[in-house]
């Protein structure tokens, strides 16, 4: 297995992680939802009231794969979990384990952090991500279904538009 070199990101590496999550949208089929922008990363993930964490793994010096994650909580176990949002390695360097490298290294932060989980999503049709998690220990919950409410439907149950 290549050894992966796993930094934690600057707001210095704001357009990189940019160009991920640009490439993530186009690969997940969704650049019709893609609305970030350098700006809004910048607010998010390094100022006042950081939503995430970003880290960034480097092959032969060049940013090759991304995450990006944060804690919740589970009441069940009255601990703190962690939550991996996005998981991205380009696809020309795909099979050498950096993916594996990147999971490796966000478990080992939350066993550090006393995480009593890590969980994701996955699509349902990306099978090459579902065997890849299965072949890890990860089982999927397929007695959960996710919920989400975005945009419009937000800002009515937020009180903050008339119905």
């Amino acid at each position: 297995m290549t050894q992966l070199r796993i930094e934690s990101a600057t707001a210095n590496d704001i357009p990189v992680v940019l160009s991920f999550i640009r490439q993530l949208a186009e690969y997940e089929r969704l650049s019709h939802a893609f609305a970030a922008s350098e700006e809004l990363l910048r607010e998010s993930l390094f100022g006042k009231n950081r939503g995430a964490e970003v880290i960034l793994g480097y092959h032969e010096d060049s940013p090759v794969a991304f995450a990006v994650f944060f804690q919740n909580f589970s009441t069940f176990l009255a601990r703190p979990g962690m939550y991996l949002e996005d998981l991205f390695v380009i696809p020309e360097v795909r099979g050498r384990g950096f993916g594996r490298q990147m999971l490796a290294h966000i478990a080992q932060l939350a066993h550090l952090r006393q995480c009593g989980r890590l969980e994701w999503s996955v699509l349902d049709w990306n099978e090459p991500a579902i065997r890849f998690y299965k072949s890890l220990g990860a089982v999927p919950m397929d007695e959960w279904t996710v919920f989400r409410v975005t945009g419009e439907a937000l800002e009515k149950l937020a009180g903050k538009k008339t119905p």
